[in-house]
């Protein structure tokens, strides 16, 4: 009986390391495709970003439209 329940014990826990195994899978099946998006376009998303960081930085000082003309006070 000792054998059985140890046996059925060693099942359970490789059932857990595979279950974990799947979702270390699944989830390197996400993101390492991701990860090589980012990296073929990396210049142009860096491109892209600092073209809307500098055009947030220029209109952060100037009237909000639809405002009448009063000017947001600037931190």
């Amino acid at each position: 009986m000792k054998q059985a329940w140890k046996t059925l014990k060693r099942l359970h826990s490789d059932e857990k390391g595979a279950e974990g195994l799947e979702k270390l899978l699944i989830i390197a099946a996400i993101v390492l495709p991701l990860l090589g998006l980012l990296i073929v376009f990396r210049q142009a998303i860096g491109n892209w970003a600092s073209s809307m960081w500098n055009q947030i930085s220029s209109d952060a000082g100037q009237s909000v439209p639809g405002s009448g003309g009063v000017d947001v006070p600037s931190p």
